[in-house]
Formats: structure tokens, C-alpha cells, sequence
């Protein structure tokens, strides 16, 4: 089964997420748990955490059908001390929404070097920074998302993020999410059929489809290995269509929520509807 849906608005209150995604026939979404423009948020209330679990009930949505992203401005391999603090504060803080919604993952951007750290020791903040929410949390997987690699983005190598995931302690509740648009402009050649199967043959060596948790599915405004994150709609950019039919039609990406991050929210219905036609062989 796949489960397909874009990253909708919470405006008014995270129960308000399940409604506008069931409004355009998404089986899946993606949602912020807290305004992603802010390090601090008023905590969820009550009230809130109630209507959303009724309305996910409701609305047909079990976790396993959504996606939280935490905020952009958390960089759990910051250099700075003080600024790392911050952001493994806000991570842990995030990871408590989730908890509290009654959902089983997290997904995140890894982290930057911002060009004054090696490569190898921020990805070891990183892990040691999952590691610290992970204790303070249960139940809830740290999703890691591939990244396009811009600027001093880390996660853009998925042996970077196979080496995250090896200093994370406990394995069970680390995951990761594939952004084909970041993959696209990593370098991996999503738009051939050699390239797409040379992608997660490399996925399954180095981390293993067992922790695949999640998927961002978008077009590429800019070509295979640009190294820029620039979101198209579905079949209008450099990846196109060929390469989404193969991802609904291979079982290995059931069962996980795939997410539209794609820009034009008008043509969200029609490519929700797209994707399901891909699924009929």
C-alpha cells in the first residue's frame, strides 16, 4: 500500500492537519508541530493533542501514515557550543510534540559544518545529538533526511548518513527519510533507470531499506548534482515522471508516508491523483 500526501498547514492548530489533508484525498501527510520559523513555541495543549488524535482517527490517519518535520533552524552538528545546546533543545522539544500527538517519527535535516569543523566530527555531534533526545523521549524514531548538499549541508552522501546512524545507540529508533529532489541534485541520477537503480542498490549497501521511514517526492528545478535544493512539481522538472512510476511500483517503498514538498499547492489533488495511477501496473 502506498500512502501518498503533501506537507499541509497547521495554521490554527495541529488538529487542523489531518482535515486539510483529507480534503484533497491524501492517505498520507506531513505537518510542523510548532511554528518552524521559531526556536520556542507554546506547548501543545490538551485540548489540541485531543482534537488531532480524534481527527487522525477520523480522518482515516494512522502514524504510520505521517511525517513530521522539525524546524529548519535546528543544526544538531552546529560547532558551537551555546548554538548546538539550542538546537538539541529544540530537537528534544520537538521530539516531545511527537510523543504527546501520539507519533512515531520525527524527520530532520542532519546538519551543517558551517565551514569550521571537519566533516567526520560534526557528523559525530549529530548522532550524539539523536542519542540525547532519544533518552528523553519514547517511542519516537529521529527520521534523518538526505539533504542536496548546499552550502556546508551535511547528509547529502548516504555514507554520511550510514555513519550517523552507526553512532546512534539505540538503532531501533533511527530512521531515515529520501528527498528525490536532494538525491537528484546529490549527484544520484534518479531520471535514468540505471541511475535510480544504482541509487538504492548504494541505499541498501551502505543503510538498508530497514530504515527507510519515510519519503519526500519531488521534482528538480536544477540538474543531477547541481548541489541546489530547488523543488519542482511532479513530471516538471529534471527528474520526471519515469522515475516516480518506479517508486510506485517497487513494493520496497510500501507502507511509509510519501511526502509532496512540491511548490505549486494547487496542483497537489492532481498529483496525489498522478502518483495512485502510477501504483496500477
Amino acid at each position: 500500500m502506498k500512502y501518498i500526501g503533501p506537507h499541509v498547514s497547521a495554521a490554527g492548530g495541529v488538529e487542523n492537519a489531518p482535515l486539510n489533508a483529507k480534503a484533497i484525498g491524501a492517505t498520507a501527510f506531513a505537518l510542523f508541530t510548532k511554528n518552524q520559523r521559531q526556536w520556542v513555541a507554546s506547548p501543545l495543549t490538551q485540548k489540541s493533542i485531543d482534537a488531532f488524535k480524534k481527527n487522525c482517527i477520523e480522518c482515516g490517519y494512522t502514524p504510520s501514515q505521517i511525517l513530521p518535520h522539525d524546524s529548519y533552524l535546528i543544526n544538531l552538528g552546529n560547532p558551537d557550543p551555546d548554538a548546538l545546546l539550542k538546537s538539541r533543545t529544540a530537537f528534544t522539544d520537538e521530539m516531545m510534540r511527537c510523543e504527546q500527538l501520539g507519533l512515531d517519527r520525527l524527520n530532520f535535516h542532519p546538519g551543517s559544518t558551517l565551514n569550521k569543523i571537519g566533516v567526520e566530527e560534526c557528523l559525530d555531534l549529530i548522532a550524539e545529538s539523536i542519542n540525547l533526545s532519544l533518552e528523553k523521549t519514547t517511542g519516537v524514531t529521529a527520521v534523518i533526511e538526505n539533504t542536496a548538499g548546499q552550502g556546508s549541508n551535511l547528509g547529502f552522501q548516504f555514507a554520511q548518513i550510514a555513519r550517523i546512524i552507526e553512532g546512534v545507540n539505540d538503532k531501533s529508533r533511527v530512521g531515515v527519510c529520501i528527498d528525490t529532489c536532494h538525491a537528484f541534485a546529490a549527484g544520484y541520477d534518479l531520471a535514468l533507470p540505471d541511475g535510480f537503480n544504482a541509487c538504492f542498490e548504494e541505499f541498501e549497501k551502505l543503510i538498508g531499506f530497514k530504515y527507510l521511514r519515510g519519503m519526500h517526492l519531488n521534482d528538480a528545478k536544477k540538474g543531477v548534482g547541481s548541489r541546489v535544493d530547488r523543488h519542482e512539481s511532479i513530471g516538471q522538472g529534471e527528474i520526471g515522471v519515469a522515475a516516480f512510476r518506479l517508486i510506485m511500483e517497487d513494493s520496497r517503498f510500501d507502507g511509509i508516508p510519501l511526502i509532496l514538498e512540491t511548490p505549486n499547492e494547487e496542483r497537489w489533488p492532481e498529483e496525489i491523483a498522478l502518483l495512485k495511477s502510477l501504483c496500477v501496473k
